[in-house]
């Protein structure tokens, strides 16, 4: 009754029926091989859409009316963020702020979602070995990333169109205004340590 994590496997278990554990492994090999093909065909729509001047994997920049405008733009991953667009936020945003061109920025999310956190992605196929070298790199990203909100020299608008989980909540507060729909839900991930 009170093992939340045995319950939910045993749910999951129960709910596939007759299924054998073998099929279970094959339906959900299929399930990642979709979602992984659903991840290309967002990039070649992405690459469609995006207009002029730099873009950046996982985000679409408009520049117009000296607006200088950073949208997530990964919905079917509810716009987790990777390592590499930890860095290319920083880089937009260092565009935007060393650029007569634009007076304002504003930083929002495709779809349903503002942004998700971390793409879980991020910490995948990791060797025990490459655990330091991640951890040094990822304090690194993590630090330049925050410093390009802090640094950033003009008025940063964070335009909240659905939830917002983890690191997304935590440079929020970082922005000089912060606008939500009422389908905001903001979520902070407590740590007992």
């Amino acid at each position: 009754m009170m093992d939340l994590v045995g319950k939910a496997k045993w749910s999951a278990w129960n709910s596939l029926g007759d299924m054998s554990q073998d099929e279970a492994q094959l339906a959900y090999i299929a399930l990642v091989d979709g979602l992984a093909g659903q991840e290309e065909a967002e990039l070649a729509e992405q690459k469609a859409n995006q207009g002029p001047g730099e873009q950046y994997e996982g985000m679409t920049i408009t520049r117009e009316n000296k607006i200088f405008h950073i949208r997530l733009n990964r919905p079917k991953k509810k716009n987790a963020l990777t390592w590499q667009m930890y860095m290319d936020i920083g880089k937009a945003l260092k565009e935007a702020g060393s650029s007569d061109e634009y007076s304002i920025a504003c930083i929002t999310g495709t779809g349903d979602y503002f942004c998700s956190g971390n793409d879980l992605s991020n910490f995948t196929n990791v060797t025990p070995e490459q655990i330091p070298a991640m951890a040094k790199n990822g304090r690194e990203v993590l630090q330049a990333f925050v410093e390009s909100f802090i640094d950033f020299p003009k008025p940063l608008v964070a335009l909240i169109n659905g939830p917002a989980v983890g690191i997304s909540v935590t440079v929020l507060g970082l922005c000089d205004a912060v606008y939500c729909t009422d389908a905001v839900r903001i979520t902070w991930f407590l740590s007992s340590d």
